[in-house]
């Protein structure tokens, strides 16, 4: 049985293949076009993972859409009747978007040559949230599982939750469209300056720099329900049916600005581009993350009081909040939590793929999934061919010279960019596109953001360390193996790694398996032998762009930069 998982038309497009139940290959299409969240139809990563399963296109048995229009058809028709004077342009492109969902035969015959009847009956149309639902219980260790999937909006859903038991997940409840806690965090991020899509990252790591003094106004704009859900205000917020996300003929999500002129009125002006943040963003950016951490737990209270259960799975954009992720178990009954790699959109390939492998098609589950090695990979013999085209100096050295020299550069004060093995599937860096330094340093945050990243002072670097060791220098002990959770550093093992210390104490830490990463923990574990720290500051391998995919991608980031070290396999390029 083999099955493509795809996300087309929505943000962070892209594609993932199952054969029989397993997952060969999972990259988001932005690798491939080097634009950050493309939206379009990720033929490219269709055809990467065709030529990673090995099989011809006619060979796919089923296409798995992580989208389907005609689900709450009527809520949606009795939302438009109640808001008829929204923008007649944004219901026209959400049409023609509608369109471009429901000709899916058309896409993959353009892409293949073939017509598109050889094509008719084998797409499968699974609902957004279902496939963020089924993304993260199926790869799950657990057997049964409470299940929740929340973000900004999805085939007019905003979250739903859900009970998963074997190879089946049954829907519990779900909130409809415009009530969305997601949205009300990217309004939010908009008046705090940041208008991009996926901005809202950057609100969540300014917020430990405020304290949360606006939590008496933000009670008015979200009201938390007696049934375990929650509801906007919806004055705060200008009317949906004026248009949220643009695609436009270039594909980059646009989103428009979700305030309202009240919002302005009782939080404030939007802050201008160029505007210092102040003592009073900060504090805002405090406040909106502390009310989305206490959406999330009443949430996640009310389904484990309704299920039973101690373990719980999530997914969607609001499940990348790795703050609020790291604090479920202190303020939740649930001991155990899995969050996928691509638990944002991109995911939704991966899950529409095993809903309908499993939910639809009734097959077992398999093994469950904690590596995110899904993506490109290149051989020493496609490095080395790339490196003397282009006249590259380089030296080839094994492993065990490898990692000595790497580490010694590090703690030399070097910053190392880091190719090895697949690309990760997902918007972090885990060992596999990295830029890596030594996390004892107290100048590395300022080192990096003027070497390579040029990003706000206020964000912080995450610490990669060995499972082993995670009780020794962290209050809590759970695995971290997709980067997904923040957590307390002890207090007398903060001085030892300053650089992935955030303002408040905490880490988002990577907990890496020799199993699961072995290069990696390797190279860690050399640079622990050496200084008594089982931790290496790891940040993603790109420099305002999509993480790098290709060796030649690594070394035009290299060469731009002022990056010391690179290391493509078992090749090193230093300046």
């Amino acid at each position: 049985m083999n099955i493509i998982g795809i996300n087309a038309f929505h943000a962070d497009a892209s594609a993932a293949i199952f054969v029989n139940g397993k997952m060969i290959a999972a990259i988001e299409e932005e690798r491939f076009r080097r634009v950050k969240h493309w939206a379009g139809f990720p033929e490219l990563a269709i055809q990467f993972c065709l030529k990673e399963a090995g099989i011809s296109i006619e060979e796919v048995d089923y296409f798995a859409i992580g989208r389907n229009t005609k689900v709450k058809l009527f809520k949606k028709l009795l939302y438009v009747a109640k808001n008829p004077f929204g923008n007649i342009g944004a219901i026209k492109e959400r049409l023609i978007n509608r369109k471009k969902v429901s000709s899916i035969e058309n896409h993959l015959a353009l892409m293949s040559g073939l017509s598109s009847d050889k094509f008719a009956g084998k797409i499968i149309n699974v609902e957004h949230h279902r496939s963020h639902l089924a993304s993260a219980f199926f790869p799950s260790p657990f057997k049964e599982a409470a299940c929740l999937s929340i973000d900004g909006s999805g085939d007019f859903s905003t979250a739903m939750t859900a009970i998963g038991k074997a190879n089946k997940i049954e829907v519990l409840q779900s909130v409809d469209f415009p009530h969305s806690i997601g949205l009300c965090y990217t309004a939010f991020t908009q008046l705090l300056g940041f208008p991009h899509y996926g901005d809202e990252y950057k609100v969540m790591g300014m917020a430990p720099y405020g304290k949360p003094t606006h939590m008496d106004k933000l009670h008015d704009v979200v009201k938390l329900t007696e049934d375990g859900l929650f509801k906007l205000n919806l004055k705060y917020f200008r009317s949906a049916t004026s248009g949220i996300i643009d695609y436009g003929e270039d594909f980059i999500p646009v989103v428009a600005p979700m305030y309202s002129d009240y919002m302005i009125e009782k939080f404030g002006q939007p802050r201008k581009k160029d505007e210092p943040l102040t003592q009073e963003h900060k504090d805002l950016a405090a406040s909106v993350q502390r009310m989305t951490e206490l959406v999330l737990f009443h949430m996640l209270n009310h389904l484990h009081k309704k299920t039973g259960l101690d373990s719980v799975c999530i997914a969607g954009g609001v499940a990348q909040n790795s703050v609020a992720n790291g604090k479920i178990t202190r303020n939740t009954p649930f001991k155990n939590v899995y969050i996928p790699s691509a638990g944002h959109d991109a995911g939704i390939s991966m899950g529409a793929g095993m809903y309908t492998h499993h939910q639809l098609l009734n097959l077992p589950r398999i093994e469950p999934i904690f590596s995110a090695y899904t993506g490109s990979h290149f051989s020493n013999a496609e490095i080395k061919e790339i490196l003397v085209a282009k006249n590259i100096k380089f030296n080839f050295v094994d492993d065990a010279d490898l990692y000595d020299q790497v580490s010694d550069c590090m703690i030399n004060g070097g910053v190392v960019g880091w190719m090895s093995g697949r690309a990760e599937f997902g918007p972090r860096a885990l060992g596999g596109r990295s830029i890596l330094a030594d996390p004892r340093r107290q100048d590395a945050k300022e080192l990096l953001n003027s070497k390579i990243k040029r990003r706000e002072s206020f964000r912080p670097f995450a610490p990669s360390i060995l499972k082993e060791y995670v009780s020794e220098f962290f209050e809590l002990d759970e695995p971290v193996p997709f980067m997904e959770k923040v957590f307390p550093i002890k207090k007398e093992k903060q001085q030892l790694i300053p650089a992935v210390t955030h303002v408040d104490g905490t880490g988002r830490l990577q907990t890496v398996d020799k199993e699961i990463a072995p290069r990696y923990y390797q190279l860690i574990d050399t640079f622990r032998k050496k200084t008594g720290i089982p931790i290496l500051l790891n940040t993603s391998f790109n420099e305002n762009e999509p993480i790098v995919n290709t060796p030649e991608e690594a070394l035009n980031c290299f060469l731009r930069t002022n990056m010391d070290m690179l290391v493509l396999e078992n090749y090193i390029i230093t300046k």
